[in-house]
């Protein structure tokens, strides 16, 4: 008959108050007493007691903030550990979410927990299925408080309390509550005013920057200095819509009278608005105009950022045009971006010239042929890739944009765009893969060569 493997038992124990343990036989001497003698009942399955004492006196229960306590995650994550025994579950803990968060690091690490005087032991299915009770009422507790929270949120909005965050500009916080700063407001209340003037965003970023305007610098707990940076589009579209100005405090759809002082006066605000409306209906939206951008996600300026898909319309006509805009220049405005916008057509017509003068040179099909030739799985003759490249026109011309997009990045890394050159880098082994790709789009379509 085999002899049981030993598993290793850890006591741990806790004593809220340092009052008598410096008594010879303590509160804790008596938890590890009563532990020991379950771990005795238990040494025909194996169990042994540890020879270390995890002892913490004078500690809360109340946090996870002990010596004993974090020296027993450590040694459970070194593997030192089987079971954990305690006296009472409130031993390990007095916070529901602290202990199965123990119970998560032991199930974590295989290590079971017992506790001898309530009969809990999470190696038996009992035991088990009394976690799983435990974490569900843990559960719900938190869907509960976060309920309540946002009630609170709610409530408090609805009666004009600002309920903190980030601070605005034009505002400081005093007894948790907005008060005016007046340098900010005076810059808040001239950024409307241009606005409503120039009645472009990145007019207005390039203003703001040649004469030194920054955002507002916020000097956080530990010292560090966040905020005094340049505006960008976002910062600037944020301010302008910010209903916090003209004393009003947002919660979702709905804004309230608020307890601060308004800065900026109505009819400047409403006139703001009304800017943006028309604007807005100006705007082109991406999905109302179904042309895909078939370099989008390749394209790329000299600075390494990325040139986004946009949509435009003609004043004059009326019709609609495509580019490609750097997003340097959509967060910090066009004079900031080496590159600011590239025409959608222009571009891709370049990239796809390129491609097929590539693809159509005489030792392409050759250098194809030994690459198909490496791959186990992929049979074609040298006469096969030869015909299947010289369609590349005809199947190109066929195919949706969508498609011409996945052909292109099987074909090229990145296009980087500087002024007035386009560098294409492409993948080692782009052609070979654009060659297989065509033959599944050509039989698709039942054409095959003869």
């Amino acid at each position: 008959m085999n002899a049981k493997a030993k598993i290793r038992c850890a006591i741990y124990t806790r004593k809220s108050h340092e009052e008598g343990l410096e008594q010879e036989f303590n509160s804790l001497d008596a938890q590890r007493d009563a532990c020991g003698n379950y771990i005795q009942s238990q040494r025909g399955e194996g169990w042994i007691a540890m020879h270390d004492h995890y002892d913490d006196g004078g500690f809360t229960g109340g946090n996870t903030d002990r010596p004993a306590l974090k020296r027993l995650f450590k040694d459970i994550e070194d593997g030192l550990i089987d079971v954990v025994v305690v006296y009472k579950i409130d031993r390990l803990s007095r916070s529901l979410l602290d202990f199965l968060n123990m119970v998560r690091l032991f199930d974590k690490h295989g290590v079971s927990f017992v506790s001898v005087t309530q009969q809990f032991n999470t190696s038996t299915p009992m035991g088990k299925l009394m976690i799983n009770v435990l974490m569900s009422f843990a559960e719900y507790e938190r869907e509960v408080t976060g309920e309540r929270i946002r009630d609170k949120i709610a409530a408090s909005k609805a009666k004009g309390m600002w309920m903190g965050g980030v601070v605005p500009l034009g505002y400081d916080v005093s007894n948790r509550k907005l008060v005016v700063n007046i340098d900010e407001a005076k810059l808040v209340c001239h950024i409307f005013e241009r606005y409503l003037i120039l009645r472009s965003i990145t007019q207005l970023i390039a203003e703001l920057d040649a004469r030194g305007h920054r955002t507002k610098e916020h000097i956080q707990q530990d010292g560090v200095v966040r905020g005094a940076k340049k505006f960008t589009m976002p910062m600037l579209r944020g301010l302008l819509k910010n209903s916090l100005y003209i004393g009003r405090i947002r919660h979702k759809d709905v804004t309230y009278p608020g307890e601060h002082e308004a800065i900026l006066d109505m009819e400047t605000w409403e006139k703001t608005q009304a800017v943006f409306k028309v604007d807005f209906h100006k705007r082109v939206p991406m999905k109302a105009i179904q042309t895909p951008f078939i370099l989008k996600g390749m394209i790329f300026d000299i600075d390494g950022r990325a040139m986004t898909p946009h949509m435009g319309k003609n004043r004059k006509g009326g019709s609609y045009y495509r580019y490609y805009v750097s997003t340097r220049a959509i967060k910090e405005g066009y004079a900031a971006a080496p590159i600011p916008s590239l025409p959608a057509g222009e571009i891709e017509q370049l990239v796809v010239a390129q491609a097929r003068k590539m693809i159509a040179e005489p030792e392409v099909a050759a250098k194809v042929h030994r690459i198909l030739k490496i791959e186990d799985n992929v049979k074609m003759t040298l006469q096969e890739v030869k015909w299947i490249l010289t369609r590349f026109n005809n199947v190109w011309d066929a195919l949706f944009p969508v498609e011409q997009n996945r052909l292109l990045r099987l074909l090229i890394v990145r296009i980087t765009v500087s002024p007035g050159h386009v560098d294409i880098t492409y993948q080692p082994n782009g052609i070979a893969a654009v060659c297989q790709e065509m033959t599944v789009l050509q039989e698709n379509r039942g054409d095959k060569v003869a």
